[in-house]
């Protein structure tokens, strides 16, 4: 059998390793350039591989072929693959049968990254031999080929649910729908939404499905369609008599007749989204018999993930705020929506699609001066000009602190929250928070 993984970074270097410990021939093609320490671990385990180019008569021949997410359907090469047949499916898909552990599946536009954080953090605390992967960590198949965990919390893209055929978690969780990566979708959130649903779609009787109840999107989606999966919500809106709610300042969680309390304020992620964010990831502790006591301490001692609502430093009483994993408007949103001071909003870098005027009553009660930093900020212009005080233009980070820091007075914070992708004038989002980070650290 032959294996060709597309993409030689984590996914790709864990799919040619477990593919190769299975007996599959491999090679491993990538359009760009792969990172040394990947090529020297394709090359220790004797795993052939090519860079900078994708040799057809290499790759048209093979039996199945693992994508990396960030490859779009529309590459040439894959289209090529689809139109011979050739099975083009995802990591978690290609390592899923190879594994007897069960899998927790987290998907959703906002907070999948820190439910899953969370999650993994609750479970470990809890005793149980669990793995961390998909989208963060190591590869899901590379630790299916070196670890034997019991148990797996996978948060998952939309891509990597596009490339899915069989893979089906014990308990899948989806946070919650908006708007994101309408590029890849032909720009029809309907399409989004359904990748998002795939996670459910192998889901038998004995597995759970856990969403928000309060989701526009998720609602309508139950109207048409259905799942096998017994269904667990959660909501701060109203009181449910099975799932999870909001009484008297206490967070309750009732989960197959087996109640969890906890006072709100004891939580140690802030915010309404880290909330509902909590009561996944409990949902999922609970159903994994995780101890209530741990549960508790769990909760109110985690450390929130890096790159997302992180306090980088109090400087002349001027709080600054590192959200650079924001990468669309639903995410700033909540961003600003938890902001309880006057805000220097940071903005900008790659415009997936985004409708600005979501956050137009946030940006009118909250913001006073706006920091654009991308290549191309003319929608922001046109969308804010005249909102707040101030809005100026930078192309750097460093710049763009040192304007914030002029623009905030005391009791005042600065918010980098770019709702936008980051690849104009970064590597990535985590490249963006890193040299926000330095840069408020050299003011």
């Amino acid at each position: 059998m032959k294996l060709v993984v597309l993409g030689g970074g984590e996914s790709g270097v864990g799919t040619a390793i477990l593919g190769k410990k299975k007996g599959y021939d491999v090679f491993v093609s990538d359009f760009g350039i792969i990172k040394e320490n990947y090529k020297e671990v394709l090359t220790i385990n004797k795993i052939t591989w090519e860079e900078q180019q994708h040799t057809e008569s290499l790759i048209l021949d093979a039996d199945v072929v693992m994508k990396s997410p960030g490859i779009p359907e529309k590459a040439p090469i894959v289209k090529k693959l689809l139109a011979l047949n050739i099975p083009v499916i995802s990591e978690i898909e290609f390592a899923f049968p190879f594994t007897n552990a069960k899998t927790i599946g987290i998907t959703g536009s906002n907070g999948k990254t820190t439910t899953t954080l969370l999650t993994y953090h609750l479970l470990k605390q809890g005793g149980l031999n669990v793995g961390l992967a998909g989208n963060i960590g190591k590869s899901f198949a590379w630790q299916v080929a070196e670890n034997n965990h019991d148990v797996y919390v996978l948060e998952l893209s939309s891509f990597q649910l596009d490339g899915i055929v069989n893979y089906r978690p014990d308990i899948a969780v989806i946070t919650n729908l908006s708007p994101d990566h309408l590029d890849r979708y032909a720009y029809d959130y309907n399409l989004y939404i359904a990748s998002k649903f795939r996670i459910t779609k192998n889901q038998i009787e004995t597995d759970y499905l856990i969403t928000d109840h309060d989701d526009v999107e998720i609602n309508k989606w139950f109207q048409k369609n259905k799942t096998n999966a017994k269904i667990f919500t959660f909501s701060i809106q109203q009181e449910l008599e099975e799932g999870e709610y909001i009484e008297d300042k206490n967070f309750k969680s009732n989960i197959n007749n087996d109640l969890f309390t906890m006072p709100m304020n004891e939580l140690a992620l802030e915010g309404k989204h880290n909330l509902k964010n909590a009561m996944a990831a409990t949902a999922v502790a609970q159903l994994m018999k995780v101890r209530k006591q741990t549960i508790r301490e769990s909760l109110s001692n985690f450390q929130g993930a890096e790159h997302r609502l992180e306090k980088v430093l109090k400087i002349q009483n001027v709080q600054y705020i590192n959200d650079s994993k924001a990468t669309n408007v639903n995410a700033t949103f909540f961003a600003l929506d938890s902001m309880n001071t006057p805000t220097v909003w940071i903005v900008g870098g790659v415009d997936k699609g985004n409708d600005y005027d979501e956050l137009m009553s946030l940006v009118r009660e909250k913001v006073k001066g706006i920091v654009c930093l991308g290549v191309d900020n003319e929608k922001l212009f046109k969308t804010f000009n005249g909102v707040v005080d101030v809005m100026i233009e930078t192309t750097s980070m460093s710049e763009a602190v040192k304007i914030a820091q002029k623009m905030a007075e005391k009791g005042d914070s600065v918010l980098l929250s770019p709702c936008c992708a980051s690849f104009d004038l970064f590597e990535n989002y985590e490249d963006r928070g890193r040299q926000f980070k330095n840069a408020v650290h050299n003011l």
